[in-house]
């Protein structure tokens, strides 16, 4: 039998050969269709299409720009004819950016088109077309939505803003296997994320367990996502963040410097006392102290003494001081404490009626503003209201 070639062969056995389809779309054309299939993209997940505004994501604000030169573009009816079904170029575009007023580069800046010349032709490129893993990237983050109590959040995203700018708290490089736990706090996309809630634990389709989160944003907005979504995308966030929580070093500086003398410690004390009254606000009572040597010394013994409430005590926080009076430092907490002071009355020992000094019914998140205050200054004539739990001026 003579030897048959690649296509002799196939004819004989009756195989048909269809030429491989060429595409016959230009560059242009091509970049027209990816840049409106993001807008498509955004339709389906929104239900609505892309609008402009300073409050709008930035890539909602580029698919609203990109879509209203798309449709003055003459073919692109014909071209997107087939992927447009929700009809997205019959409508009108929006009056929010006046395109007309624009000259050629400011719309093309604004659109997001450059011209490149080449050797061979002009190609226009549409930039800001995001690759498949910046858009797997942001599908990772939840849709965010209006935080509609924020007005709970607020204040403790200004309180977190205070203590960054005091030192009190600082920001370090997030990593791949750095926890996420409630109420941490996360720069994130620029803005400042406080895990609110966590979800039960559940095991992924892939085996792995995981957690739904509601994170709120300091912008008022927040989401609803995986914890594996945000440890992502924290990590692929060149300025991602994770905000430490409020130093329990040195209380007048970072460091120790060489001429400081290290002159003692604040400590926090919550009692264990069963105690009627402090078993009930055992949340809310502490022990404030200064010591100038270690506190587990200090509190050895804590059960014998009336100072401690004669029970255990657990020490909740400790401040490092640096050449600073002992003395007066405790009696500045006892003067902005002062109307929280625990009124109660214990027998010591020997039966002798005692009143404690140095216990406050105060919410320890108080007492930290209060260190923070006294570190960068701003302590003068703060008083602490108990009616509502507050600092006030």
């Amino acid at each position: 039998m003579a030897e048959m070639d690649d296509d002799e062969l196939l004819d004989a056995l009756g195989v048909e050969v269809t030429p491989l389809k060429t595409s016959s779309r230009t560059p242009r054309e091509e970049r027209i269709i990816a840049g409106f299939e993001d807008i498509l993209r955004f339709y389906q997940e929104h239900g609505r299409v892309p609008s402009h505004g300073e409050h709008q994501d930035i890539f909602e604000r580029l698919y609203a720009v990109r879509l209203d030169q798309i449709r003055k573009l003459p073919e692109a009816k014909a071209l997107l004819a087939e992927i447009d079904a929700p009809g997205l170029l019959s409508g009108e575009a929006s009056n929010s950016v006046n395109i007309d007023d624009l000259d050629e580069d400011a719309l093309l800046a604004e659109l997001g088109i450059t011209d490149e010349a080449t050797a061979q032709d002009d190609i226009t490129v549409l930039r800001h077309v995001r690759s498949t893993i910046e858009k797997r990237a942001a599908e990772e983050i939840a849709d965010r939505t209006r935080c509609e109590d924020f007005e709970k959040f607020s204040p403790l995203f200004e309180q977190v803003t205070r203590e960054l700018k005091s030192g009190l708290r600082k920001t370090i490089q997030y990593g791949r296997d750095t926890a996420i736990e409630l109420g941490n706090y996360f720069v994130v996309g620029g803005q400042i994320a406080l895990v609110a809630e966590v979800g039960e634990t559940f095991t992924s389709a892939y085996g792995r367990e995981d957690e739904r989160l509601r994170v709120i944003y300091d912008n008022g907005t927040e989401s609803n996502l995986l914890r594996r979504s945000l440890q992502k995308a924290l990590y692929r966030d060149e300025t991602g963040r994770r905000i430490t929580d409020p130093d329990l070093g040195p209380l007048f500086g970072d460091t120790q410097e060489p001429d400081d003398i290290e002159s003692g410690t604040i400590y926090v004390l919550r009692s264990l006392s069963t105690h009627p009254f402090v078993a009930e606000h055992r949340e809310l009572i502490h022990k404030i102290g200064v010591t100038g040597g270690k506190v587990e010394t200090r509190i050895a013994n804590a059960e014998k003494d009336a100072t401690y409430l004669l029970a255990d005590v657990e020490i909740i926080a400790t401040y490092k001081l640096h050449n600073i009076n002992r003395t007066k430092l405790e009696n500045i907490f006892h003067q902005i404490f002062d109307a929280a002071q625990l009124d109660i009355m214990i027998e010591d020992r020997f039966g002798n009626p005692v009143k404690p000094r140095e216990w406050f019914l105060v919410p320890l998140h108080v007492i930290d503003e209060v260190v923070g205050r006294i570190r960068d200054g701003s302590i003068t004539e703060i008083t602490y209201d108990p009616k509502t739990a507050m600092l006030t001026n």
